[in-house]
């Protein structure tokens, strides 16, 4: 919980987190991931809360971070890794 690294914080918006309407693909991956103990990002409720409002954010996402780009995939996973760290955000 906090001050502690390996756990990620909960968002603290429980009409979100627990919302027993989640729908799409994000709220089969929550739930799998709850049912195996595991940690994941938060932000993946919010992708489950209303799928059709942020289905635009997750291709955006990919494609900034997978999409054509004269730097590699990795090289981008390795600057928004460090972006959160300096941002003291769990990535």
């Amino acid at each position: 919980m906090p001050g502690d690294p390996e756990q990620i914080e909960r968002m603290f918006l429980p009409s979100i987190e627990d919302n027993p309407d989640a729908q799409g693909a994000y709220a089969a991956i929550i739930g799998a991931a709850r049912a195996a103990g595991m940690q994941f990002p938060q932000i993946w409720h919010l992708f489950a809360y209303k799928p059709s409002v942020t289905e635009h954010l997750e291709r955006f996402t990919q494609g900034v971070m997978r999409g054509p780009s004269p730097l590699s995939a990795g090289m981008r996973e390795l600057i928004a890794a460090y972006t959160s760290a300096r941002n003291h955000c769990p990535f």
